[in-house]
């Protein structure tokens, strides 16, 4: 016994050095879900130019460098054959397909094609249903049923109704004529043509035509060879040729030929156009991100709050007025209208947005805006705020930068809203954009907070772009 029990504690050691798979993998792990941005110019439709920049893997509940997650040496976000489905406000508006990936500045892009989403089957009306019931009772069922003959003049049966009259031919289609001994005409057929004629009675040109064409000792008529010889392209006359060692030249196979599609579009054009596109091995249901407002009046006002706030982070708003002096007797009686405040500032390039992103949360808005000037004085802003209770707006983020520093602050540009993490609640997905470079920040909305979650390139670039 205390033999047994020491070998039983000798075995337990090497047991637990056991590295094969012991645990099952939870079915609900989520599979490879992969997050990018398609860029392009024109309509989306036909698009002048268009590529598709990777931002993040999923991966075991992880979020992966998606430009260098599994670069082999493309990543996999952008191998060849992936196909992503684009998405505004959570719906779906078409599909982009992969061909093949390059690099751009120092970073992978997927090229490929835009295509429209497959229309889905159309529903049968209720005359064709009714018919396919009724076509199913037919031929399920037992009773007798009574057909409408096919007559001979029915368009349907496939006969003109001449055959039973008996004054027209006998070419309807599948009759056959009463008569055995009534004549029938039937189509010469190609070795009958070919024999030679027998009758000698007709002096037409067809017979001596026919009778012609099987004279053996009749001449015919041939190309001639130096003739031929004389259309062929000088270059095929090499064809002769013995001589083994005589060099040939052969049309060359360009190395592009193996790119299917080219990159056409490079760098950041004034009328670049951007979506959130979403690649997953899963069937998952639409996730409108759309916020419904109370009353038609709110969503308004919320946005002229926003805009105010804006203002204010830009310099724009007019210095706050000096009190008014204390009015005297005189004054009293002066009947002149106070002055007419000043319009607001306007805001340039101004993008309003307003998201629910989980199911029945509050409104979560973003405003972005710059000023006016050249691209070196502009100040941008972007507010993440949401309402309270009593209307009033709580900012979540600001960023505040200007055309002169952008490479230590850059401007931060919203995409849209996306389900990163495939767990029905929506991420702001960000575009953080420099003078010289740019990065992909997702940022989540959660009890008052907005935390950058996934950051692409390390993280280095716009670190402290948020105040």
């Amino acid at each position: 016994m205390v033999v047994g029990m020491a070998a039983l504690l000798a075995v337990l050691p090497a047991a637990a050095q056991y590295v094969g798979k012991v645990a099952k993998t939870d079915k609900d792990t989520p599979e490879l879900r992969s997050i990018a941005v398609v860029e392009w110019t024109g309509d989306l439709s036909d698009p002048k130019a268009i590529r598709l920049v990777p931002v993040s893997v999923l991966d075991g509940g992880a979020l992966q460098d998606g430009g260098i997650y599994l670069a082999r040496p493309e990543p996999l976000a952008v191998a060849p054959e992936v196909e992503y489905q684009l998405e505004e406000d959570g719906k779906p508006t078409g599909l982009f397909d992969i061909k093949n990936a390059g690099q751009q500045f120092g970073s992978w892009v997927g090229l490929g094609s835009w295509k429209p989403m497959p229309s889905a089957p159309r529903k049968p009306t209720a005359k064709e249903l009714t018919k396919t019931r009724l076509d199913d009772e037919d031929t399920q069922s037992d009773t007798p049923v009574l057909h409408r003959k096919h007559h001979a003049d029915d368009p349907s049966s496939g006969s003109s109704g001449s055959a039973s009259s008996g004054s027209g031919s006998d070419s309807g289609a599948g009759t056959a004529p009463s008569d055995p001994d009534r004549p029938v005409l039937h189509k010469k057929s190609d070795s009958e043509s070919k024999s030679p004629s027998t009758d000698n009675s007709g002096s037409g040109s067809g017979d001596s035509a026919s009778s012609s064409s099987s004279d053996p000792d009749r001449p015919t008529l041939h190309k001639s060879k130096k003739a031929e010889a004389a259309a062929e392209p000088a270059v095929e006359s090499v064809s002769g040729d013995t001589d083994p060692d005589r060099p040939r030249l052969k049309r060359g196979k360009s190395s592009a030929d193996a790119v299917e599609v080219a990159p056409t579009l490079v760098g950041f054009p004034p009328d670049l156009q951007q979506a959130v596109a979403v690649s997953d091995a899963k069937s998952r249901p639409a996730h409108p991100w759309d916020y419904s407002w109370a009353t038609a009046d709110d969503e308004p006002k919320m946005q002229a709050k926003m805009e105010d706030l804006a203002r204010g982070a830009l310099g724009l708003n007019p210095p706050s007025a000096a009190p008014a002096p204390r009015r005297t007797a005189t004054a009293r009686k002066s009947t002149k209208p106070a002055p007419t405040p000043p319009p607001p500032a306007p805001l340039e390039g101004e993008e309003f947005r307003v998201f629910e992103l989980s199911y029945g949360s509050g409104a979560t808005l973003v405003l972005s805006a710059h000023t006016g000037g050249t691209p070196a004085q502009q100040k941008f802003v972007t507010l993440i705020a949401q309402p309270d209770l009593y209307g009033n707006l709580l900012v979540l983020k600001k960023n505040v930068t200007d055309g002169a520093h952008l490479d230590d602050k850059p401007r931060m540009r919203l995409v849209d809203a996306v389900d990163a993490m495939a767990d029905n609640r929506g991420e702001l997905l960000f575009e953080l954009r420099g003078n010289t470079q740019r990065q992909f920040a997702l940022y989540r909305v959660l009890r008052g907070q907005a935390e950058q979650l996934f950051v692409t390139g390390g993280g280095q670039f716009g670190s402290s772009s948020s105040e």
